[in-house]
């Protein structure tokens, strides 16, 4: 039988969550202990009142490496040539393609779920906590505008197709009730030590507002599926372990598996929080996995036997997983959702009736049951303060 701390903890978050989130509608007005990582910078793209030709600057840097701007936005980001995939961190480019995200090409889109084996996880035997019992996700309340705007979904393009990730809209220190950030996974962005930054990465919060079954969503207008509208990532920071040791199951960079997007407006200039409603903070100094009483996670699992299209969460106590002794423990959980809830916020109690983010959906087993993502300690807050600042008031 479950104990009754966690049950009781997990309607304290589901409650604070839904306090977060914008009571208007669609169209309404209104101390982690790792060591600092090496901030993996992207070079911006002005973000005008929805200007979507390709800024100058993006041009010049795809000429830069050989591109022609003009072919890139006509299809040439699909060569996915190892000499032309840009990978260092000062080389994110991210041109608006109009037209590129629709709908359809949105529901085709997969999971780029990582998956741990059990030779994987030895090396971290002795620290990690027991592997905890699974937890059955739980469909968010609709619609989402009320009760987990500031939660949306990733798209992104890989050289294996059209991928998906979760994300979350998180508050901005420079930009105070205006940010344009969102907080995802590393591998969300970026392939890691083989490969280099996706492409055509885009943001929709809310995603399929009212969780509708896919017929339904195809046959719905355009606000249910995205009734905040898409927002184009104009710069994007993840860490330099991810970058240099992420792999296809996390890797060595799966403990600083997080990354920090920037937004670009939509017409008229409106903030990404300014048009949802809200945002969520982030807790870089959240106490001890051991001292916190529960921690759930959000997300759009894509993967069996979920199909991506709606909004599922977990609450659980959480413990630790160490995957080797020179890394950071990761925060774990248990919890039954699977690829496509990569990136994900993870959300404790702030302590005054709200949620702050300490963490995101990174790594989960073979077998499914359980989630780990990164604690975010000082490497998390110098990949957030090196976004925040970029675009930070002047």
């Amino acid at each position: 039988m479950p104990s009754i701390r966690p049950l009781l903890a997990a309607t304290g978050l589901v409650a604070a969550l839904a306090l977060t989130a914008t009571a208007c509608g669609p169209t309404e007005n209104k101390a982690g202990g790792d060591k600092p990582s090496s901030p993996a910078v992207s070079a911006p793209a002005p973000a005008g009142d929805g200007d979507h030709a390709l800024p100058k600057d993006l041009a010049d840097k795809l000429r830069e490496h050989g591109v022609d701007p003009e072919k890139w936005k006509n299809g040439e980001w699909r060569n996915w040539n190892k000499d032309t995939w840009l990978r260092e961190a000062k080389d994110f480019v991210n041109p608006v393609i109009e037209g590129l995200w629709k709908p359809e090409r949105m529901r085709t889109a997969k999971d780029p779920a990582k998956t741990m084996t059990a030779s994987d996880l030895s090396s971290g035997q002795g620290v990690s906590d027991p592997t905890p019992r699974p937890v059955r996700a739980q469909p968010e309340k609709t619609p989402y505008t009320r009760h987990g705007a500031p939660v949306g979904k990733l798209f992104f393009d890989s050289p294996q197709g059209s991928m998906v990730c979760s994300g979350t809209v998180v508050k901005d220190v420079n930009n105070p009730g205006r940010s344009n950030l969102v907080w995802t996974a590393g591998h969300c962005v970026h392939a890691g030590g083989t490969g280099g930054w996706y492409r055509n990465i885009v943001f929709v919060p809310a995603y399929n507002n009212n969780a509708l079954a896919p017929d339904a969503l195809q046959a719905a207008p355009p606000r249910e599926e995205a009734p905040y509208g898409a927002y184009w990532a104009d710069w994007v920071t993840t860490s330099g372990e991810w970058i240099r040791g992420g792999g296809p199951t996390g890797g060595s960079g799966a403990p600083y598996d997080y990354a920090v997007m920037h937004v670009k407006p939509q017409r008229g200039g409106r903030s990404l929080e300014e048009t949802v409603g809200t945002a969520v903070a982030v807790d870089f100094r959240a106490p001890d996995t051991r001292r916190i009483s529960a921690m759930g996670a959000w997300g759009y699992p894509a993967g069996a036997p979920y199909n991506g299209y709606v909004m599922h969460k977990c609450v659980d106590r959480p413990g630790r997983l160490s995957l080797s002794p020179t890394t950071p423990t990761m925060h774990r959980i248990g919890c039954t959702m699977t690829g496509g809830s990569s990136g994900g916020g993870w959300f404790v109690n702030d302590g005054t009736g709200g949620l702050k983010l300490v963490s995101n959906t990174s790594i989960k087993p073979v077998t499914g049951g359980w989630l780990a993502g990164p604690r975010l300690g000082r490497g998390a807050e110098q990949v957030y303060t090196t976004v925040s600042r970029r675009f930070g008031r002047s």
